[in-house]
């Protein structure tokens, strides 16, 4: 009784009714995903991330909320740098931390903070001078040579206790001014953390415990843990990515001997890294339950990723990487989430690695370009993801901005399905379209989604829902779009979500789904469409001479195309209908490149 009247006097907060009970940011997981709630209210986080100098003086803060507030955003990540904060030991300034929270709020924005305190992309450039000039308390970490570098050694209590009275007072200040709204929903804890030139840290105390027995911690994690532990850690420990007969009885082995680190999982940087990650996390984790106390709300870290064929120091080594997921959570489990920081090619890939079991996906950054926007959708749905953060959103062009802006408009409208409700069981009833599509979605939600992304080489999904099979393309794919015989395509990607049985919402920017039963698809003739899109001369007919092949089964029709919008009471509203020669009469539904619609589509078997 007592937390329900709680919620309900923070949901009156944000309407606007004074109060002193405090709201709430949490983090809900469910089986197909998870979000961020306020006060009770789950959102997703279409977010983007400030350049790094974006909030370090007022008139950028006052200039670039409104900014973020007109491309569509409702949540912007905002770095809080402790050189800053605290320019002399023990004076702490928070009036840009105060300011960027107020302009937020005045935009109806959320806020995540980004802690740029020991290591800002592995380095130590955020530390304040003081901390950086005084390397005998707050030693460097070294190569192996012995060279100092410009990374504060994880293994310092110094380092670790100035980083935590730091970074404690920052999330007092966030609780005594923000407590009554959560304009702020999460924290992330450093940024990119890892080793650089060197797989880990060989100060005289690093390499001591290096050299000393993996803790019992691991051990007790590994063993409780060993059927969904990463392939990674498995085949470190036993030479196999899979545990079954000969593997298991050498994990067993193995833990039930214990010993060093390089004699559990073998004498290299990959090891060393390992090692590394475990002493990260364990570094980070008292930091969270500092915060934790003080203020309860999310907190997670972000990862430059293992990309392009390098090794551990060529890359941040030990930062929270996919393969390294087991040694971070068995020592930083106050952590929500292990996010990605999405720059490289692959990015479906990349996205796909840090959706795993226990850990939902977040993507803090990504490169800001002219394909954020479908890759936003296709993140949210193929992995019903917490958000999606396209960085240094301040500074892109007016056309990657657009892309954003034209996608996260689509991905607010269908935040009612993507986020909760019951599935519609009558949706499938023989009412019309228009009526349908003014109906109410308050007490809808997704009964399935997948997420698309296509470019000029991968441009072809095949989605298997029952007995229907969608074939979906990049829009390029049809034959009377001059814009296809570009060198390069912009991305074309959305979401497909399953109302009901021959019930569904395709949206999204540059695809082409085509709807057919397993039947169907198995006796399918693909033909070559001329520009007219009518087959190419020889491609022949049904009727010719000499076929002996009959089609067997039923096939799916495209009953109804209807392009609409869905409005924040969760009304789903029609707008016009689409079954002409935007739908190739009936053969597929599609929306071009540079469009953002949402089209409901009802099918029919015969």
């Amino acid at each position: 009784m007592k937390k329900t009247l709680c919620k309900a006097l923070a949901l009156a907060i944000m309407s606007g009714c004074a109060t002193h009970v405090a709201a709430q940011s949490v983090l809900e997981r469910h089986d197909n995903g998870a979000h961020i709630a306020v006060n009770g209210q789950p959102m997703l986080i279409l977010g983007g991330e400030l350049s790094n100098s974006a909030a370090t003086c007022f008139d950028d803060i006052d200039r670039v909320m409104p900014e973020m507030k007109r491309i569509g955003l409702n949540t912007v990540l905002v770095p809080a740098q402790w050189d800053l904060i605290e320019p002399r030991e023990g004076e702490y300034d928070f009036s840009l931390i105060g300011r960027a929270i107020d302009k937020a709020r005045e935009n109806q924005l959320r806020v995540v903070f980004l802690w740029f305190g020991a290591w800002k992309n592995s380095m130590s450039c955020y530390a304040p001078l003081w901390f950086k000039k005084d390397v005998k308390r707050f030693p460097r970490a070294v190569t192996a040579t012995g060279k100092p570098m410009e990374i504060a050694s994880a293994f310092s209590k110094n380092v670790l206790e100035a980083d935590r009275r730091a970074f404690s007072k920052l999330m007092e200040y966030i609780k005594e001014k923000d407590e009554q709204q959560s304009t702020v929903i999460m924290v992330q804890v450093e940024n990119e953390i890892g080793m650089l030139e060197s797989a880990r840290d060989y100060s005289p105390e690093a390499t001591r415990l290096y050299n000393s027995d993996v803790p019992e911690e691991l051990l007790s994690y590994i063993k409780s843990h060993a059927k969904t532990l990463h392939p990674y850690t498995l085949k470190k420990l036993t030479g196999s990515e899979t545990l079954s007969g000969e593997s298991k009885k050498t994990l067993s082995q193995k833990l039930k001997r214990g010993g060093t680190w390089a004699s559990l999982f073998g004498d290299d940087i990959y090891t060393e890294e390992m090692f590394m990650a475990y002493h990260y996390a364990k570094y980070v984790e008292q930091l969270a339950q500092s915060a934790q106390s003080i203020h309860d709300i999310p907190l997670y870290v972000n990862a430059a990723l293992n990309s392009r064929g390098r090794k551990p120091g060529e890359y941040p080594s030990a930062g929270p990487l996919a393969h390294l997921t087991d040694m971070w959570r068995c020592a930083a489990p106050g952590i929500s989430m292990l996010s990605p920081d999405i720059y490289d090619t692959g990015f479906k890939g990349w996205a796909s690695q840090y959706d795993l079991p226990g850990n939902p996906l977040f993507i803090p950054e990504s490169r800001c370009c002219e394909n954020s926007g479908v890759r936003a959708m296709y993140t949210f749905g193929e992995h019903r993801a917490v958000g999606f953060c396209p960085f240094a959103i301040d500074q892109a062009s007016p056309a990657d901005q657009a892309s954003v802006s034209g996608s996260y408009a689509i991905l607010n409208q269908l935040s009612p399905l993507l986020l909760g409700g019951k599935p519609n069981k009558q949706a499938d009833k023989q009412t019309s379209s228009k009526e349908t599509a003014n109906s109410s979605l308050v007490n809808l939600s997704a009964e399935k989604t997948w997420g698309l992304l296509f470019d000029k080489t991968d441009r072809e999904r095949t989605i298997t829902d029952g007995d229907l099979v969608m074939t979906c393309n990049h829009f390029f794919t049809l034959p009377w779009d001059a814009r296809a015989k570009a060198n390069t395509w912009p991305e074309g990607g959305g979401i497909i979500i399953k109302l009901a049985d021959n019930d569904y919402i395709v949206a999204g920017n540059g695809i082409v789904v085509t709807f057919q039963t397993a039947t169907e698809k198995a006796q399918e003739e693909r033909k070559t469409l001329g520009e007219d899109g009518f087959a190419t001369a020889g491609q022949g007919t049904s009727s010719n001479a000499g076929s002996s092949r009959k089609f067997t089964g039923r096939r799916i029709g495209i009953g109804t195309v209807d392009e609409v919008s869905i409005g924040t009471d969760g009304q789903m509203k029609y707008l016009r209908r689409l079954n002409g020669d935007q739908t190739h009469q009936g053969r597929h539904v599609r929306i071009s490149c540079g469009d953002n619609q949402i089209l409901h589509v009802r099918l029919y078997e015969y």
